[in-house]
């Protein structure tokens, strides 16, 4: 697809596979490249679940290519390196409009922001030979590409603090033991593991799969009266899009919710068809 980014379309999932020897380090181009990719997931009405994952069996990413910043002589530019790019750092930190679920297959170590990669997706699988560590304290500055947005949200504070702090590395069983990984398998069983993820969860109805990233993502900040509000807005709505759910809404009001009831009822396997 580029020169650093592969994806090829199985069944109802995209694969996509960093590919930038040695270290998958990101630039400009790697970040345009994996944007373009996951518009390819978004647009595709076939697609109902993304992979994201990497070549070799030692590096997911070693995050931002500190080796060409290196060679940048004012901090302006620099920044201007990693800022204003469609969808974000990485092209995927700040897709705010790609609903579709994303399951990133961690191979190897994921630095910096290869880590706010992994963390932009919506579940890990680690191989054990995996591991998450966030150095930005010690090149002078900070991992505000993700991680100091999303981690915090997903971990304990004191443990989030300390990861940002040191710098040190976290493993994979580590990472389980917190939640953040959702399974940890030896390095030769992690695309068959990610696959098999991936391909459960393309059996949901399209548009359920899309609504539920959609309705998280506006109820999070919410009290809990707040956000069922949300979602009976967009039921006494009749489908007028006044809850702010347009895909939510789309869900509620399409084939696909009575054809998953009716499919129950007849025990056959439900036919959806994204509408």
């Amino acid at each position: 697809m580029g020169d650093f980014i592969q994806a090829v379309k199985r069944g109802h999932v995209l694969e996509i596979v960093m590919d930038r020897p040695p270290a998958n380090a990101i630039n400009r181009q790697f970040s345009a490249e994996m944007h373009e990719a996951l518009c390819w997931l978004k647009d595709d009405v076939d697609l109902r679940v993304g992979l994201v994952t990497a070549t070799g069996d030692r590096i997911f990413s070693a995050g931002w290519d500190l080796k060409e910043i290196a060679s940048i002589e004012s901090n302006a530019d620099a920044l201007n390196s990693a800022d204003g790019l469609e969808g974000g750092f990485a092209g995927i930190v700040e897709f705010w409009d790609l609903t579709k679920p994303v399951v990133s297959a961690i191979n190897g170590v994921a630095v910096g922001g290869g880590f706010e990669i992994a963390l932009a997706c919506d579940v890990m699988v680690a191989a054990e030979n995996a591991e998450f560590f966030l150095p930005e304290m010690q090149r002078g500055f900070l991992p505000d590409a993700g991680a100091i947005q999303r981690l915090p949200r997903l971990l304990p504070y004191n443990v989030a603090m300390e990861l940002f702090l040191t710098g040190r590395r976290m493993g994979a069983e580590e990472a389980k033991h917190w939640g953040l990984v959702h399974d940890v398998v030896p390095r030769d069983q992690l695309m068959g593991r990610a696959r098999a993820l991936a391909d459960e969860i393309a059996e949901g109805a399209p548009l359920a799969l899309q609504a539920l990233k959609e309705a998280l993502g506006a109820m999070m900040h919410l009290s809990l009266p707040e956000s069922f509000e949300v979602t009976r807005r967009a039921i006494r709505g009749g489908g007028d899009g006044s809850s702010g759910l347009p895909i939510y809404e789309k869900m509620l009001f399409s084939d696909d919710f009575m054809e998953g009831a009716r499919a129950f009822a007849e025990k056959r396997k439900p036919d959806f068809k994204g509408e």
